[in-house]
């Protein structure tokens, strides 16, 4: 075990986005031991920022599309998705899906036309309204977000899959009518393969967690890619095992096993 890849919420974090005492234990143990760690996430660098001081390390962010280093709290890369392509699945989704919103978010903050209902509380200070889709294509984003109050986000990326397939990478982190697309070819296991191959090391050596269809490029990638038990079924199908959920610190459950193995 030579690195750690794990997204966060529904993961390593607790319901309440809370870290517990055992899983951070559990993460400096396995830093102890020589392994590196990856924080690998749906969400944008200003979540990263929140998790407990002393956690240090890299970041891949929304979806694989950002870089960042968590003590330096800067970018060190960014994919950009498209406007002409965003234009093209947006049109494309709206026509197929009539009740879906759109947002864009640019790593920074998330803007949003009058359809987009989501709305995140602990996200306000960086959600900014716009009054046309025109406005969405402003300054550059990593991912299109499409969100319907009508259908599950199954539903969604199977929606964007039939009108668009091959134009973007389409998938969900678990949010109830949340799409999320980020440019053709970007994926969390396509950053981390990159990551791992600049540092030397093999696919083989990296254990991974996850739940939700997101983290599946990465469980697959991975030696070992372990499923929580709280995971989207497809997840649990796709993963080379099964840990605890995240509320009862599964993460630290299997490093715990796996040190002492």
């Amino acid at each position: 075990m030579k690195l750690i890849a794990t997204d966060l919420d529904g993961t390593l974090l607790r319901d309440d986005r809370t870290l517990s005492r055992r899983t951070l234990a559990a993460l400096r143990a396995a830093t102890e031991s020589g392994a590196q760690v990856v924080f690998v996430t749906a969400r944008p660098p200003r979540f990263v920022d929140t998790l407990p001081a002393g956690l240090v390390g890299t970041a891949i962010c929304s979806n694989g599309a950002i870089v960042y280093d968590l003590g330096e709290r800067a970018v060190i890369s960014t994919r950009t998705l498209d406007v002409a392509v965003a234009r093209e699945v947006a049109a494309t989704l709206r026509a197929a899906v009539p009740s879906a919103g759109f947002g864009v978010e640019t790593g920074h903050r998330l803007r949003y036309e009058p359809s987009y209902l989501l709305r995140m509380p602990e996200d306000a200070a960086a959600e900014h309204p716009v009054e046309t889709m025109d406005e969405l294509w402003a300054t550059p984003f990593v991912k299109l977000l499409a969100y319907s109050t009508h259908h599950s986000a199954d539903f969604m990326v199977a929606a964007a899959e039939s009108v668009s397939a091959g134009l973007a990478q389409f998938t969900h982190s678990g949010g109830r009518g949340l799409l999320e697309v980020s440019a053709r070819g970007v994926s969390k296991a396509g950053t981390l393969a990159a990551l791992c191959a600049e540092w030397g090391v093999a696919a083989h050596d990296v254990v991974a967690f996850g739940d939700m269809p997101n983290d599946l490029t990465i469980l697959r990638w991975a030696g070992t890619g372990y499923a929580m038990a709280n995971a989207h079924q497809d997840v649990l199908t796709a993963a080379d095992r099964l840990t605890l959920s995240n509320e009862e610190d599964g993460v630290a459950v299997a490093l715990e096993h796996l040190l002492t193995r």
